[in-house]
């Protein structure tokens, strides 16, 4: 409805009925044409009613909606099911051309409208989460692991003798594999057990780097987020080593968009050295359908550049998921997320210590890591070697998911000791039905609380 309409209106219904609900169109296109304007989430949520308006203003121009079209192509935004069509608000065409995931298509003027606004709203997101010197960022709509693949491909054109991946190790198969897919060979650098912590080996990093000659390595492929008791990289060392050889560095971000301490180390990172990307994964820091990732760096033509290398299109719903849900949510919405994790993992921390007491353990001290948390099972592994599984077990079929049981530092209780002379002990699975009971009463109320994008995977 434009203004001739309403002005046509008028003679259907009265006046000042129309003009009413004229006033009210308005309303919800002020909001759009703020959007348009500065290219930033809003900082309060919109309503579902202006999202979808939105959302049915950009399908009206791409052409697989022009009233009359005639699409005699191979790709015309054909869809079987009205099912399908409704899922993806009929933005058919996806986004980007064969060269460039962020191109534009002359066919579908909605949907690159639709990537340009959701690059541009999360790039907005990362500066106000810490990372104030971002440069440029684009939604890709694949998971971490081949995000990260990607960003190496795109560095082989840069250094084409290079071999090697230095990387300091974190037990996670995605951020192995991706070197491996990508044709590199990582070179693990064991971590330091500092305390109760796995730290960066930062005199390792460096003789690997000499050793094997940095012209030959490809990147310096370090993580924030991570399991404790492995805490973050020293990403502010690491970068500036990466400057003193010229060596790039790319971190794997994945859930730490979440974590300001993490978002604090990439922002610090770049002021003293080098990063040249950092990727991060959509489902666990906007709480969206898997399937997406951002990359981003300081240095847009890099960034551009990593774009060119996605061969083909590419499928717009992660992009459309997490713009949906930043518009919904408004920076403010999106902050107050940030901040509720927080309280919610300094309560989970003390509640978790004062369980771990009182059954002999103790909760180790990780203050490094911002996400996760390590309890001791030394008690219940002592029992039997299946215990610990059994345990994790339990929880999951009790619906708490996310919580990672591990022999070596893993969430657990203490056994007590039956008496001498037949005097009767506690059995395994009394003392399995004992730990799973206090860690439900602990558990199943942080998570219900309704904290981070992560909160049940960050309880480790």
């Amino acid at each position: 409805m434009n203004s001739e309409n309403f002005g046509l209106s008028e003679k259907l219904v009265s006046s000042s009925y129309i003009r009413q609900g004229s006033q009210a169109r308005r309303s919800h296109e002020q909001l759009i044409r703020h959007l348009l304007e500065q290219g930033k989430c809003p900082e309060e949520g919109w309503s579902e009613s202006t999202v979808e308006l939105f959302l049915s203003e950009l399908a009206v121009m791409d052409s697989n909606n022009f009233l009359g079209n005639c699409g005699v192509g191979e790709r015309e935004g054909r869809v079987a099911s009205s099912l399908v069509a409704r899922r993806h608000y009929r933005l058919i065409h996806g986004i980007g051309r064969s060269g460039d995931i962020a191109a534009i298509q002359p066919k579908a003027a909605g949907s690159s409208l639709l990537n340009k606004l959701t690059n541009s709203v999360v790039l907005d997101i990362l500066k106000l989460s810490g990372v104030r010197s971002v440069a440029s960022c684009f939604v890709v709509p694949m998971a971490t692991g081949m995000s990260l693949t990607l960003c190496f491909l795109t560095l082989r054109h840069r250094r084409p003798k290079a071999r090697y991946i230095i990387w300091p190790r974190i037990d996670q198969k995605s951020c192995f594999k991706a070197m491996i897919t990508a044709g590199f060979e990582p070179v693990v650098v064991e971590n330091l057990l500092e305390g109760d912590e796995l730290r960066t080996d930062l005199e390792a990093v460096e003789r690997q780097i000499t050793e094997l000659g940095a012209e030959n390595i490809l990147c310096v492929h370090s993580t924030t987020s991570c399991f404790a008791p492995r805490v973050p990289d020293r990403l502010e060392e690491l970068a500036s080593m990466c400057a003193k050889y010229d060596i790039p560095h790319i971190v794997n971000n994945a859930y730490g968009v979440q974590s300001s301490k993490c978002m604090h180390l990439i922002q610090q990172g770049a002021r003293v050295g080098r990063i040249d990307a950092f990727v991060q994964s959509l489902d666990k820091n906007f709480m969206v359908p898997v399937g997406g990732a951002i990359i981003a760096g300081f240095d847009e033509s890099f960034i551009e550049e990593i774009s060119k290398m996605y061969p083909g299109r590419a499928s717009a719903s992660p992009s459309l998921d997490v713009l949906i849900t930043l518009l919904s949510l408004g920076a403010n919405g999106y902050k107050k997320l940030l901040s509720v994790r927080k309280e919610i993992y300094l309560l989970l921390a003390q509640e978790l210590k004062s369980l771990a007491s009182a059954h002999g353990e103790r909760l180790l001290h990780t203050p490094h890591n911002p996400i996760s948390l390590a309890m001791s099972l030394d008690g219940l592994q002592a029992e039997s070697d299946k215990a610990v599984t059994q345990l994790g077990s339990m929880l999951f079929t009790r619906q708490v998911s996310g919580a990672s049981e591990r022999m070596s530092c893993v969430l657990a209780n203490k056994p007590a000791r039956g008496k001498k002379g037949g005097a009767e002990a506690i059995s395994q699975m009394d003392l399995l039905n004992m730990a799973e009971r206090e860690l439900l009463k602990l558990i199943r109320p942080a998570i219900l609380l309704g904290a981070s994008p992560n909160l049940s995977g960050c309880f480790h």
